[in-house]
């Protein structure tokens, strides 16, 4: 019935199904949120737990975004994801909580004896990412991008050593990008292991900033400035 009367919330559920059932992928909500959700201008802080979405301005004209592609793709089994998404299940479990969102560090340190190493550093990455992106939120509001791109770094750091999602290609893309001048922050985005980063920089800093990452970069990256956009709409060919 062409959706009209479909909820934006029952619109990314579902194509999140999709993902499970026919794909068969574990995936997130989070592209599905912001597909639907995304308005121009603004960033998206997103709820897992009540399924919410809220906007956050992000439309200083002196400041841009630039998307890294490494060009790379490690090849992995397939059960990464999966066996990320276990491994903090498990950890929330240990600790009596229903999820990592109900956890706080003070949870994870009184049961750290409970827990084996690879499990703790999964819980530590994702109860650190619920407070660093609660954070980032107020610091994109108060514009405030200094502090915003150290919890960018911090959240890629974790990514690298507690989560162990990135790659080498990906290490090197940020640390090039935290040399050049007017950059605010750095991180990789996506599923890992390859794929992209995301640097928080001045618009007249752009030039120089992807001459030195290519520079630095072992291999050939791609690059795309890209305002925060509206999310997915009727495109008239017409």
């Amino acid at each position: 019935h062409g959706g009209a009367d479909v909820s934006k919330k029952d619109k990314a559920l579902a194509c999140q199904k999709a993902e499970h059932e026919y794909a068969g992928m574990p995936c997130g909500i989070m592209d599905q949120f912001i597909s639907v959700m995304g308005q121009e201008g603004h960033a998206l802080l997103i709820d897992c737990r009540s399924m919410e979405g809220k906007l956050v301005p992000m439309n200083d004209p002196n400041v841009v975004v630039l998307v890294t592609n490494s060009n790379v793709k490690h090849e992995l089994t397939g059960s990464e994801y999966p066996t990320r998404k276990k491994q903090c299940e498990v950890a929330a479990k240990v600790m009596g909580k229903k999820s990592l969102r109900e956890a706080s560090m003070k949870d994870l340190e009184e049961f750290k004896e409970k827990l084996d190493d690879v499990m703790y550093r999964r819980a530590r990455h994702v109860i650190g990412e619920i407070i660093r992106t609660e954070e980032a939120a107020k610091c994109l509001e108060q514009g405030d991008y200094t502090r915003f791109g150290k919890l960018m770094v911090e959240s890629h750091n974790a990514l690298r050593d507690d989560y162990e999602v990135s790659c080498p290609e990906l290490d090197e893309l940020v640390v090039a990008a935290m040399e050049a001048e007017g950059v605010f922050g750095s991180r990789m985005t996506g599923g890992g292991f390859g794929g992209c980063t995301v640097t928080l920089l001045k618009k007249e800093a752009v030039e120089k900033a992807i001459q030195h990452i290519q520079k630095r970069y072992s291999q050939t990256a791609t690059f795309y400035v890209c305002p925060p956009a509206a999310g997915a709409a009727p495109l008239s060919l017409s």
